[in-house]
Protein backbone atom coordinates (compact mmCIF):
# COMPACT_ATOMS: atom_id res chain seq x y z
CA UNK A 1 0.00 0.00 0.00
CA UNK A 2 1.58 3.58 -1.07
CA UNK A 3 2.08 5.63 1.79
CA UNK A 4 -0.78 8.52 2.71
CA UNK A 5 -0.13 11.80 1.62
CA UNK A 6 -1.40 14.20 4.38
CA UNK A 7 -1.44 17.70 3.26
CA UNK A 8 -3.58 21.10 3.78
CA UNK A 9 -7.22 20.75 2.40
CA UNK A 10 -9.24 23.37 2.12
CA UNK A 11 -12.63 23.18 4.37
CA UNK A 12 -14.76 22.64 1.05
CA UNK A 13 -13.47 19.76 -0.05
CA UNK A 14 -13.59 17.65 3.45
CA UNK A 15 -16.97 16.35 3.78
CA UNK A 16 -16.34 15.02 -0.15
CA UNK A 17 -13.01 13.24 0.51
CA UNK A 18 -14.71 11.97 3.67
CA UNK A 19 -17.58 10.16 2.03
CA UNK A 20 -15.11 8.43 -0.97
CA UNK A 21 -13.69 4.69 -0.46
CA UNK A 22 -10.34 5.81 1.63
CA UNK A 23 -8.10 4.22 -0.51
CA UNK A 24 -8.95 5.87 -3.35
CA UNK A 25 -6.81 9.20 -3.33
CA UNK A 26 -3.82 6.87 -3.03
CA UNK A 27 -4.62 5.19 -5.79
CA UNK A 28 -3.93 6.47 -9.30
CA UNK A 29 -7.39 7.55 -11.21
CA UNK A 30 -9.36 4.28 -12.20
CA UNK A 31 -10.85 5.01 -15.14
CA UNK A 32 -8.29 6.98 -17.83
CA UNK A 33 -6.18 7.03 -20.40
CA UNK A 34 -2.67 6.06 -19.49
CA UNK A 35 0.53 6.64 -21.81
CA UNK A 36 1.54 2.58 -22.35
CA UNK A 37 4.32 3.29 -25.27
CA UNK A 38 4.95 4.68 -28.37
CA UNK A 39 2.31 3.51 -31.29
CA UNK A 40 4.96 2.37 -33.54
CA UNK A 41 6.27 -0.42 -30.94
CA UNK A 42 3.15 -1.76 -31.89
CA UNK A 43 4.37 -4.13 -35.01
CA UNK A 44 1.86 -6.02 -37.11
CA UNK A 45 2.16 -10.10 -36.63
CA UNK A 46 4.06 -8.85 -32.95
CA UNK A 47 3.20 -8.37 -29.45
CA UNK A 48 4.41 -6.15 -26.66
CA UNK A 49 3.84 -7.07 -23.00
CA UNK A 50 3.14 -3.71 -20.27
CA UNK A 51 2.64 -3.37 -16.59
CA UNK A 52 0.14 -1.05 -16.14
CA UNK A 53 -1.01 -0.36 -12.26
CA UNK A 54 -0.50 -3.41 -11.10
CA UNK A 55 -2.40 -5.57 -14.03
CA UNK A 56 -0.12 -7.73 -16.77
CA UNK A 57 -1.34 -6.40 -20.53
CA UNK A 58 -0.15 -7.65 -23.76
CA UNK A 59 -0.36 -5.08 -26.77
CA UNK A 60 -0.29 -5.97 -30.33
CA UNK A 61 -1.70 -4.67 -34.10
CA UNK A 62 -3.53 -6.86 -36.16
CA UNK A 63 -3.50 -7.36 -39.66
CA UNK A 64 -5.65 -4.61 -40.46
CA UNK A 65 -3.64 -2.12 -38.23
CA UNK A 66 -6.38 -2.23 -35.02
CA UNK A 67 -4.59 -1.86 -32.18
CA UNK A 68 -5.37 -4.06 -29.31
CA UNK A 69 -4.50 -4.68 -25.72
CA UNK A 70 -5.79 -7.60 -23.46
CA UNK A 71 -4.96 -9.49 -19.87
CA UNK A 72 -1.89 -11.14 -20.63
CA UNK A 73 -2.71 -14.14 -18.77
CA UNK A 74 -4.26 -17.22 -19.99
CA UNK A 75 -7.31 -18.09 -17.99
CA UNK A 76 -6.31 -22.06 -18.43
CA UNK A 77 -3.39 -22.07 -16.48
CA UNK A 78 -2.47 -18.46 -15.96
CA UNK A 79 0.41 -18.70 -18.78
CA UNK A 80 1.23 -14.71 -20.45
CA UNK A 81 0.33 -15.01 -23.35
CA UNK A 82 2.65 -12.53 -24.44
CA UNK A 83 4.89 -15.67 -24.53
CA UNK A 84 2.93 -17.23 -27.50
CA UNK A 85 2.01 -17.05 -31.09
CA UNK A 86 0.68 -14.08 -32.88
CA UNK A 87 -0.30 -14.18 -36.66
CA UNK A 88 -2.24 -11.17 -36.99
CA UNK A 89 -5.66 -12.93 -35.67
CA UNK A 90 -5.11 -14.80 -32.85
CA UNK A 91 -2.75 -15.75 -30.02
CA UNK A 92 -1.92 -18.60 -28.92
CA UNK A 93 -0.96 -19.88 -25.23
CA UNK A 94 2.87 -22.00 -25.16
CA UNK A 95 1.62 -23.93 -22.66
CA UNK A 96 -1.51 -25.95 -24.60
CA UNK A 97 -2.00 -24.02 -27.84
CA UNK A 98 -4.96 -22.41 -26.48
CA UNK A 99 -5.66 -19.50 -29.10
CA UNK A 100 -7.91 -15.88 -28.50
CA UNK A 101 -8.89 -13.38 -31.25
CA UNK A 102 -7.50 -9.89 -30.65
CA UNK A 103 -11.15 -8.84 -28.82
CA UNK A 104 -9.99 -11.57 -26.44
CA UNK A 105 -12.95 -14.75 -27.46
CA UNK A 106 -10.75 -18.08 -27.52
CA UNK A 107 -11.23 -19.18 -30.46
CA UNK A 108 -9.64 -22.98 -30.13
CA UNK A 109 -8.88 -25.68 -27.31
CA UNK A 110 -7.04 -27.81 -29.25
CA UNK A 111 -6.86 -30.37 -26.43
CA UNK A 112 -10.36 -31.25 -26.29
CA UNK A 113 -11.07 -34.72 -28.14
CA UNK A 114 -14.35 -35.73 -30.35
CA UNK A 115 -16.26 -36.75 -27.45
CA UNK A 116 -15.91 -33.39 -25.50
CA UNK A 117 -18.97 -31.19 -24.61
CA UNK A 118 -17.18 -28.10 -23.54
CA UNK A 119 -18.16 -24.87 -25.13
CA UNK A 120 -14.66 -22.84 -24.98
CA UNK A 121 -16.76 -19.63 -26.89
CA UNK A 122 -17.78 -18.73 -23.69
CA UNK A 123 -14.43 -18.07 -22.59
CA UNK A 124 -12.44 -14.69 -22.77
CA UNK A 125 -9.63 -13.11 -22.00
CA UNK A 126 -10.17 -9.37 -20.02
CA UNK A 127 -10.20 -6.41 -23.09
CA UNK A 128 -9.03 -3.24 -22.13
CA UNK A 129 -10.67 -0.19 -24.61
CA UNK A 130 -6.70 1.25 -26.00
CA UNK A 131 -6.46 4.57 -28.50
CA UNK A 132 -3.50 5.94 -30.12
CA UNK A 133 -3.08 9.46 -30.13
CA UNK A 134 0.09 12.42 -30.14
CA UNK A 135 2.12 9.47 -31.51
CA UNK A 136 1.40 7.19 -28.23
CA UNK A 137 -0.95 4.54 -27.74
CA UNK A 138 -3.74 4.83 -24.27
CA UNK A 139 -4.84 2.39 -22.47
CA UNK A 140 -8.35 2.57 -20.30
CA UNK A 141 -7.19 -0.13 -17.43
CA UNK A 142 -10.54 0.32 -15.89
CA UNK A 143 -12.49 -2.81 -14.85
CA UNK A 144 -15.75 -1.46 -13.29
CA UNK A 145 -19.63 -1.54 -15.06
CA UNK A 146 -19.55 1.51 -18.52
CA UNK A 147 -21.12 3.80 -17.70
CA UNK A 148 -20.48 6.78 -19.94
CA UNK A 149 -18.26 8.64 -17.59
CA UNK A 150 -16.39 11.63 -18.50
CA UNK A 151 -13.01 10.91 -18.56
CA UNK A 152 -10.32 13.45 -19.43
CA UNK A 153 -9.02 13.66 -23.57
CA UNK A 154 -6.43 12.38 -24.72
CA UNK A 155 -3.99 14.83 -25.80
CA UNK A 156 -3.33 15.83 -29.45
CA UNK A 157 -0.42 17.75 -30.69
CA UNK A 158 -2.25 20.04 -33.01
CA UNK A 159 0.02 20.62 -36.04
CA UNK A 160 1.92 17.71 -38.15
CA UNK A 161 5.49 17.11 -36.70
CA UNK A 162 8.65 17.12 -39.04
CA UNK A 163 10.45 15.53 -35.88
CA UNK A 164 10.27 14.43 -32.27
CA UNK A 165 12.47 13.12 -29.80
CA UNK A 166 10.87 10.44 -26.87
CA UNK A 167 12.66 9.82 -23.83
CA UNK A 168 11.11 7.50 -21.56
CA UNK A 169 12.66 6.26 -17.73
CA UNK A 170 11.01 3.94 -15.06
CA UNK A 171 10.92 5.99 -11.69
CA UNK A 172 10.84 4.25 -8.45
CA UNK A 173 8.11 6.46 -7.05
CA UNK A 174 4.63 6.75 -6.47
CA UNK A 175 2.37 7.66 -9.37
CA UNK A 176 1.07 10.82 -7.32
CA UNK A 177 4.37 11.98 -6.01
CA UNK A 178 5.68 11.90 -9.74
CA UNK A 179 3.03 13.66 -11.42
CA UNK A 180 3.68 16.23 -8.68
CA UNK A 181 6.92 17.11 -10.34
CA UNK A 182 4.51 18.32 -13.71
CA UNK A 183 2.97 20.71 -11.70
CA UNK A 184 5.48 22.03 -9.29
CA UNK A 185 7.34 25.18 -10.85
CA UNK A 186 9.52 25.25 -7.61
CA UNK A 187 12.03 22.27 -7.83
CA UNK A 188 13.18 23.64 -11.36
CA UNK A 189 15.75 25.88 -10.44
CA UNK A 190 17.50 23.46 -7.91
CA UNK A 191 16.67 20.12 -9.03
CA UNK A 192 16.95 20.98 -13.44
CA UNK A 193 20.14 23.60 -12.62
CA UNK A 194 21.84 23.27 -16.42
CA UNK A 195 23.88 25.37 -18.19
CA UNK A 196 21.72 24.47 -21.14
CA UNK A 197 18.77 25.17 -19.70
CA UNK A 198 18.84 27.55 -16.84
CA UNK A 199 21.94 29.75 -17.86
CA UNK A 200 21.15 32.35 -14.98
CA UNK A 201 21.46 30.56 -11.23
CA UNK A 202 19.60 33.50 -9.80
CA UNK A 203 16.19 33.32 -8.29
CA UNK A 204 13.35 35.52 -9.79
CA UNK A 205 10.41 36.23 -8.80
CA UNK A 206 7.70 34.22 -11.43
CA UNK A 207 4.29 35.87 -11.73
CA UNK A 208 1.76 33.71 -13.81
CA UNK A 209 -1.92 33.64 -14.62
CA UNK A 210 -2.98 29.86 -14.02
CA UNK A 211 -7.19 28.98 -15.64
CA UNK A 212 -8.77 25.89 -14.97
CA UNK A 213 -9.52 23.95 -17.78
CA UNK A 214 -11.17 20.45 -18.64
CA UNK A 215 -9.51 18.12 -16.22
CA UNK A 216 -7.13 20.53 -15.20
CA UNK A 217 -5.81 23.63 -15.49
CA UNK A 218 -3.47 26.08 -17.41
CA UNK A 219 -0.82 28.78 -16.98
CA UNK A 220 -2.23 31.32 -19.94
CA UNK A 221 -0.05 31.72 -22.96
CA UNK A 222 2.71 34.18 -22.40
CA UNK A 223 5.80 35.98 -24.21
CA UNK A 224 8.96 34.42 -22.48
CA UNK A 225 12.14 35.49 -22.34
CA UNK A 226 14.73 34.48 -24.58
CA UNK A 227 17.58 33.81 -22.32
CA UNK A 228 17.55 29.93 -22.10
CA UNK A 229 19.37 28.48 -25.86
CA UNK A 230 16.19 26.13 -26.38
CA UNK A 231 14.08 29.29 -26.78
CA UNK A 232 16.52 31.23 -28.92
CA UNK A 233 16.43 28.22 -31.51
CA UNK A 234 13.05 29.72 -32.48
CA UNK A 235 13.75 33.43 -32.60
CA UNK A 236 12.09 36.40 -31.43
CA UNK A 237 10.08 35.72 -27.82
CA UNK A 238 7.96 32.36 -28.14
CA UNK A 239 4.56 32.49 -26.28
CA UNK A 240 4.81 29.41 -23.63
CA UNK A 241 1.22 27.64 -22.82
CA UNK A 242 1.44 24.71 -20.33
CA UNK A 243 -1.63 22.64 -19.57
CA UNK A 244 -1.86 19.89 -16.56
CA UNK A 245 -4.65 17.70 -17.19
CA UNK A 246 -5.50 14.22 -15.70
CA UNK A 247 -4.78 11.90 -14.74
CA UNK A 248 -1.03 12.94 -14.94
CA UNK A 249 -0.53 14.76 -18.42
CA UNK A 250 1.09 17.84 -18.81
CA UNK A 251 1.43 19.91 -22.28
CA UNK A 252 3.52 22.62 -22.92
CA UNK A 253 2.92 24.14 -26.41
CA UNK A 254 5.75 27.16 -27.82
CA UNK A 255 4.66 29.31 -30.37
CA UNK A 256 7.29 31.37 -32.51
CA UNK A 257 5.61 32.94 -35.44
CA UNK A 258 4.67 29.66 -37.70
CA UNK A 259 7.23 28.01 -35.98
CA UNK A 260 5.85 25.11 -32.97
CA UNK A 261 7.23 22.80 -30.23
CA UNK A 262 5.16 21.20 -28.07
CA UNK A 263 6.91 19.41 -25.05
CA UNK A 264 4.82 16.80 -23.52
CA UNK A 265 5.23 14.79 -20.36
CA UNK A 266 2.85 11.58 -19.19
CA UNK A 267 3.02 9.74 -16.43
CA UNK A 268 1.81 5.70 -15.63
CA UNK A 269 1.84 3.62 -13.04
CA UNK A 270 2.91 0.38 -13.21
CA UNK A 271 2.71 -0.12 -9.76
CA UNK A 272 1.89 1.31 -6.36
CA UNK A 273 5.73 2.53 -6.53
CA UNK A 274 7.10 2.50 -9.67
CA UNK A 275 6.11 4.90 -12.40
CA UNK A 276 6.81 5.45 -15.96
CA UNK A 277 7.95 9.00 -17.23
CA UNK A 278 7.92 9.70 -20.55
CA UNK A 279 8.80 12.92 -22.22
CA UNK A 280 7.81 13.87 -25.92
CA UNK A 281 9.39 16.85 -27.74
CA UNK A 282 7.98 17.55 -30.83
CA UNK A 283 8.83 20.11 -33.77
CA UNK A 284 7.44 21.60 -37.50
CA UNK A 285 10.77 22.86 -38.63
CA UNK A 286 12.82 19.78 -40.74
CA UNK A 287 16.00 21.99 -39.89
CA UNK A 288 15.78 21.09 -36.31
CA UNK A 289 16.03 17.18 -36.77
CA UNK A 290 19.85 17.82 -37.45
CA UNK A 291 20.16 18.55 -33.92
CA UNK A 292 18.67 15.46 -32.87
CA UNK A 293 22.12 13.59 -31.85
CA UNK A 294 22.81 16.57 -29.46
CA UNK A 295 18.73 17.47 -28.22
CA UNK A 296 18.53 13.32 -26.69
CA UNK A 297 21.25 13.21 -24.49
CA UNK A 298 20.34 16.42 -23.08
CA UNK A 299 16.50 15.40 -22.64
CA UNK A 300 17.31 12.07 -20.91
CA UNK A 301 19.97 14.23 -18.26
CA UNK A 302 16.45 16.33 -17.93
CA UNK A 303 14.78 13.33 -17.12
CA UNK A 304 17.35 11.40 -15.51
CA UNK A 305 17.31 14.19 -12.70
CA UNK A 306 13.70 14.35 -11.97
CA UNK A 307 13.93 10.36 -11.75
CA UNK A 308 16.85 10.60 -8.93
CA UNK A 309 15.19 13.65 -6.79
CA UNK A 310 11.85 11.84 -7.16
CA UNK A 311 13.38 8.08 -6.33
CA UNK A 312 15.35 9.69 -2.87
CA UNK A 313 11.96 12.00 -2.12
CA UNK A 314 10.04 8.79 -2.08
CA UNK A 315 12.15 7.15 0.24
CA UNK A 316 12.35 10.07 2.81
CA UNK A 317 8.02 9.33 2.41
CA UNK A 318 8.06 5.87 2.85
CA UNK A 319 9.87 6.90 6.19
CA UNK A 320 7.13 9.27 7.44
CA UNK A 321 4.36 9.53 4.78
CA UNK A 322 3.40 13.71 5.37
CA UNK A 323 3.85 16.48 3.54
CA UNK A 324 3.49 19.97 3.90
CA UNK A 325 2.27 21.96 1.17
CA UNK A 326 3.41 25.94 1.83
CA UNK A 327 3.66 28.64 -0.34
CA UNK A 328 1.66 30.06 -3.56
CA UNK A 329 4.36 27.90 -5.46
CA UNK A 330 2.59 24.59 -4.35
CA UNK A 331 -0.69 25.79 -4.92
CA UNK A 332 -0.89 23.65 -8.19
CA UNK A 333 0.17 20.40 -5.96
CA UNK A 334 -2.50 20.95 -4.21
CA UNK A 335 -5.04 21.74 -7.39
CA UNK A 336 -3.90 18.19 -8.61
CA UNK A 337 -5.24 16.95 -5.34
CA UNK A 338 -8.23 18.83 -5.97
CA UNK A 339 -9.52 17.88 -9.09
CA UNK A 340 -8.47 14.37 -8.37
CA UNK A 341 -10.81 14.44 -5.31
CA UNK A 342 -13.19 16.01 -7.79
CA UNK A 343 -13.02 13.05 -10.20
CA UNK A 344 -13.48 10.22 -8.02
CA UNK A 345 -17.15 11.72 -6.74
CA UNK A 346 -18.16 12.60 -10.05
CA UNK A 347 -17.36 9.12 -10.72
CA UNK A 348 -19.12 7.50 -7.48
CA UNK A 349 -22.34 9.85 -8.16
CA UNK A 350 -22.57 9.26 -11.87
CA UNK A 351 -22.71 12.90 -12.88
CA UNK A 352 -20.21 15.47 -14.98
CA UNK A 353 -16.95 16.29 -13.73
CA UNK A 354 -17.00 20.20 -12.03
CA UNK A 355 -13.30 21.95 -12.27
CA UNK A 356 -13.78 23.45 -8.38
CA UNK A 357 -10.74 26.02 -9.18
CA UNK A 358 -11.17 29.26 -10.32
CA UNK A 359 -8.72 31.73 -12.13
CA UNK A 360 -5.62 32.66 -10.28
CA UNK A 361 -2.67 35.10 -9.93
CA UNK A 362 0.47 33.29 -8.36
CA UNK A 363 3.83 33.86 -7.73
CA UNK A 364 6.52 32.28 -6.68
CA UNK A 365 10.61 32.42 -6.94
CA UNK A 366 12.37 30.29 -9.25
Amino acid sequence: MPPTLRMPVPSEGRDDEAALDPDAMRQPLPDAWYCVGRSDSLKAGAVRAVELNGEQIVLGRDADGAPFALRDRCPHRGMALSKGRFDGASLTCPFHGWRFGTDGRCRDVPTLSSSDAADFSKIAVQRFPIQESAGFAWVNPYLGPVTGADRPALPELGFIAAGSLVVELVVEASFDLTTLSLVDPGHVAFVHDSWWFRPSKALREKVKTFTPTPHGFTMTSHATTTSSPIYKLLGGAPAVEIEFRLPGVRLERIEAGTKRVANYTFATPLTHNRTMLTNALYWNMPALNLLKPLAYPLMRQFLTQDQQVLQHAQAGLDRKPTMVLFGQGDLPSQWYFRLKREALAAARDGRAFHNPLARQELRWRS
